[in-house]
């Protein structure tokens, strides 16, 4: 399924639960109405639905239902302790190696919300690249995924790349309990599923080749 493809079935599985709202006081439209409720049926939604597709067809490997890497396989969790993952495209399907926590990763994106009032696809809140993706042009940035203080990045994130191999495309959702949760963050609103176009380039030890 094409990117834009994917997005249009975010807009269509969202349209329902995006209602436009304005404040008594002011008249000004609302951009994200009930938006705790609307992320949260999205994702227990998509969550459910891959969870009974992949029940059905255990060997699909276009599509991913993955426990986050801080809590223990042992438990089936809820909803919120699992990311979806979409795969796009992979360079090698024989590849095995991924990165580990205290790597570092080089990676292309888009990061963006669930549709609402005035973005139908979601309001982009970072990106290392604009339009289709371009592995010759498009810009790609480096982090280090893990570190001894603590995660570096969201466990959403953290979780998606640890399973990623090099040359794979995904597209991520990640609940907010694994993102940044009931907390604001920037232009992220609170409650807010996040959703990535994510590409892994590439992923070393620290001081590799230093």
């Amino acid at each position: 399924m094409k990117k834009w493809k994917i997005l249009t079935l975010v807009v269509m599985m969202t349209a329902a639960w995006v209602v436009t709202s304005c404040s008594e006081d002011d008249n000004e439209v609302e951009e994200y109405p009930d938006w705790q409720a609307t992320n949260d049926n999205f994702f227990n939604h998509l969550s459910d639905s891959v969870k009974a597709l992949l029940a059905a067809d255990p060997s699909r490997e276009d599509w991913k239902r993955i426990k986050t890497w801080s809590k223990s396989e042992a438990v089936e969790g809820s909803n919120a302790d699992y990311i979806i993952a979409h795969v796009i495209s992979e360079d090698d399907p024989d590849a095995t190696d991924c990165p580990k926590y205290t790597d570092i990763a080089s990676v292309s994106y888009i990061g963006r919300l669930l549709p609402s009032t005035s973005y139908p696809y979601g309001f982009v809140f970072d990106q290392t690249f604009d339009g289709v993706y371009d592995k010759e042009v498009s810009a790609s940035t480096s982090f280090t995924i893990g570190n001894s203080t603590g995660n570096s990045l969201v466990d959403g994130f953290a979780t998606a790349l640890q399973n990623m191999h090099r040359g794979d495309r995904w597209m991520v959702y990640i609940p907010y309990q694994l993102g940044y949760g009931s907390t604001e963050n920037g232009t992220i609103p609170a409650f807010s599923t996040l959703i990535f176009d994510l590409i892994l380039l590439d992923f070393w030890s620290p001081g590799y080749g230093e």
